[in-house]
């Protein structure tokens, strides 16, 4: 008998839609004003271009008197900080100053004839805006701080560009809201009669349909519609996004490649193993290579009351040693995960689904090998009659087909599943393989789980690390910038120090700990700069040098600190240890 896998995600209802006041919209995390008129700073710096051929434009020294002579005319305190890499002048005005002290220091330098241009150094800010998909505000599962996965904060660092995911599952229907971000997959069912096409395994991925009459799969087996489950898996993924229709998708730039294993009565064993190994670049004996290979795999299926085969497992086991992540839902048994393939398996992740309460989905499989759990929705209470939707409100939103044999017209409908929360996690890990792309597949499991956040619902059984929190593992990933910008006078023969608190990151800093030091003094020879750890461990980043007459210590320093705890009070110890000059720190900065 040859094993088969199922869908594990299964529609609210097939007449019942979302109403469209069912879900609050979000806050935003900036109004369309904020766009186009982003938070007012004060302005700290000027760049100043010279026209070239005068002394300014190729000589630090003149530059520098140049700053001065214009501080002197303004009464202002300026003074020449770099060359940017266009040959420009950095000025700075010496700490906060008013809207007119800007305007009049810019007046000097345009009223100097070997001046091109000056403009004040202004601030950038992210443009990140709630989408404007017109059912954005029924996908609670990515914003609501109670069940939601804190998507939106991510967007501002990365969108899944670059990536792609495969989308093991029933194949793809049709549809609009994520047409652009397909890419060539295949057709792996190999039984003309499964597949429902008359001719085996071929490169269209279409989903034929899953519909089946009573019987057709066993004497006990009901008839059903077709699912266009790989459709709406591929939804939550990367459905298209500011496109001012339809969903968003979690990571919305992101490549679906569909590759089509269940058909009539599921998918066997064999033929899923192939598109896994297919999927992450590896070789399949009659078919051709894939020339986009996927760094994520989606399996939104599974087989209750089954081991972890050695087959499914080989198979996941190369595709991860190739660089994938493998996701794969838990089960939809209310049993534990352990008796259900392939989330069973190892070097997986291992999803379960929740509520939008942030409790456990009374359907979802759960246990100690659960690695973390994500959004899958429950349109009823557990001690509901089975069968029953009374709140689709609560499932999962996205992309499907009217049809119930055939393709029809595109649509939008809400199921709830393990299948559901799976693909929120192949998302994340989409996002998080674009910001970094060289995170390796358990890499990519440890920051989901290390970032993941305790469910403020129920949970027995086993719920794996939490609830996965896209913004808090993306920033994990990319580093988090802890400044302190007051600032500090050094004065001769003196010791002074500006602290930092660094909060909120787990474990120990890292190998490669970035001290950005802005320090304005007059002979930086007389300086020595230290960084002191939370514990009070001493490391040097500058020694002092009498021959070293230049002006300001303005650099990065990389520093060694996976000893240390992340957490708790940096310090950076400045020493003048000679007379004569004097200074400040003016910002520094840890970047982790």
């Amino acid at each position: 008998m040859v094993a088969s896998a199922a869908v594990l995600g299964t529609a609210a209802t097939s007449t019942m839609a979302l109403a469209a006041s069912a879900a609050p919209a979000p806050k935003p995390a900036l109004s369309s004003q904020d766009v186009t008129t982003p938070p007012s700073a004060p302005v700290e710096k000027v760049i100043v271009t010279y026209k070239a051929k005068t002394a300014e434009a190729g000589s630090n020294a003149a530059a520098k008197s140049d700053a001065a002579a214009k501080g002197k005319e303004t009464g202002e305190k300026l003074a020449f900080e770099r060359r940017l890499a266009t040959g420009a002048a950095l000025v700075d005005l010496g700490g906060s100053a008013t809207k007119q002290d800007v305007n009049e220091v810019m007046a000097a330098f345009r009223a100097d004839p070997s001046v091109a241009a000056v403009e004040p150094d202004a601030r950038a800010y992210p443009m990140a805006v709630t989408p404007n998909d017109t059912d954005y505000a029924k996908q609670w599962d990515l914003f609501e701080a109670t069940g939601g996965m804190n998507v939106p904060a991510a967007w501002d660092k990365t969108t899944g560009s670059g990536v792609t995911v495969a989308v093991i599952d029933t194949g793809y229907a049709a549809h609009s809201d994520l047409a652009s971000n397909i890419v060539s997959g295949y057709d792996f069912i190999s039984d003309s009669d499964t597949a429902r096409d008359d001719d085996g395994r071929d490169a269209d991925p279409k989903d034929e349909g899953t519909w089946t009459l009573a019987g057709t799969c066993g004497e006990d087996s009901g008839a059903s519609n077709s699912s266009w489950h790989g459709t709406h898996v591929a939804g939550t993924i990367a459905a298209v996004t500011n496109n001012t229709k339809g969903i968003a998708g979690v990571a919305y730039n992101a490549k679906i490649q569909p590759i089509r294993v269940l058909g009539k009565c599921g998918g066997a064993t064999s033929d899923i193993a192939d598109a896994i190994t297919w999927a992450s670049g590896g070789t399949v004996p009659g078919v051709p290579d894939n020339v986009t290979p996927a760094k994520v795999i989606n399996l939104s299926l599974g087989a209750p009351n089954t081991s972890c085969s050695t087959t499914y497992q080989t198979a996941i086991t190369a595709a991860v040693k190739r660089g994938t992540t493998v996701v794969v839902s838990a089960g939809n048994s209310n049993a534990n995960v352990s008796t259900h393939a392939p989330a069973n398996c190892a070097n997986v992740i291992s999803v379960a689904a929740t509520n939008r309460a942030g409790g456990r989905s009374y359907y979802s499989n759960y246990g100690t090998t659960i690695d973390v759990s994500a959004p899958g929705g429950e349109t009823r209470n557990a001690n509901d009659t089975p069968g029953t939707v009374t709140t689709p409100e609560n499932a999962i939103y996205s992309t499907l087909n009217s049809g119930t044999t055939v393709q029809s017209t595109e649509s939008y409908k809400p199921y709830q599943g393990t299948s559901m929360a799976a693909p929120h996690i192949a998302g994340l890990a989409a996002l998080l393989k674009s910001a970094k792309s060289t995170l390796t597949p358990a890499e990519i499991e440890t920051a989901i789980k290390e970032n993941a956040r305790a469910l403020p619902g129920t949970c027995t059984g086993g719920c794996g690390a939490g609830i996965a929190d896209a913004a808090a593992t993306v920033k994990a990933v990319t580093g988090s910038v802890f400044t302190n910008t007051s600032d500090v006078r050094i004065l001769d023969n003196t010791t002074v120090s500006s602290s930092i608190a660094v909060t909120g990151r787990t474990g120990n800093a890292p190998a490669a700990l970035k001290v950005g030091v802005d320090i304005k003094h007059t002979y930086r020879g007389d300086l020595v700069v230290d960084l002191i750890a939370p514990d009070g461990t001493v490391r040097n980043l500058k020694a002092s040098s009498a021959s070293d007459s230049a002006d300001n210590v303005l650099t990065t320093y990389t520093v060694d600190a996976s000893n240390e705890v992340a957490n708790g009070t940096w310090k950076l110890r400045v020493r003048d240890v000679y007379t004569g000059d004097t200074g400040y720190i003016d910002s520094w900065s840890l970047t982790f």
